[in-house]
């Protein structure tokens, strides 16, 4: 249950942006298309070492989900909205029950030479009183896994 005073003061979605060298659609595909090519799942994942793949299903109500080496499936979110090439939005949950699901945009704007790519992770108040801790983790973690594996994946 959402804590209400968390609710009424409210923290900040995490915002992060990047521009790449590629067009929107080819931005767009790297990021749902190759999703496990360059998501680091030994490091952020459910089953860290055991997790043998990532998946994103790439449709309203997809999920993105991991797959252990023993073939258990974890869910991560789901897929709230679908427009390619120019965003998605995820109900996010990795590990965690859905009614503890943060929301997580990804939008795709072309720019001169590039594509700029907009990650935008709110609705921590979901979280309760781990909110505030759960909000500083992904801070950090999106730098690791979006300004740097995904950019990289895009070059």
């Amino acid at each position: 249950m959402p804590d209400p005073e968390l609710a009424k003061a409210g923290l900040a979605p995490v915002r992060k942006t990047i521009v790449v060298r590629r067009t929107p659609e080819e931005a767009f595909a790297v990021f749902t298309q190759r999703f496990g090519a360059w998501w680091p799942y030994t490091q952020f994942s459910i089953g860290e070492q055991e997790t043998a793949e990532c998946g994103f299903e790439p449709r309203l109500g997809g999920e993105l989900y991991e797959r252990s080496r023993s073939g258990e499936r974890s869910t991560w979110g789901s897929v709230r909205a679908w427009e390619p090439p120019r965003r998605f939005v995820l109900a996010w949950h990795p590990g965690q029950p859905v009614a503890e699901a943060t929301e997580l945009e990804v939008r795709f704007e072309p720019v001169a030479g590039g594509t700029r790519v907009t990650l935008e992770h709110r609705g921590w108040e979901a979280l309760g009183p781990r909110a505030a801790e759960s909000r500083e983790g992904y801070e950090k973690g999106w730098v690791a896994v979006f300004e740097t594996r995904y950019a990289q994946a895009c070059a």
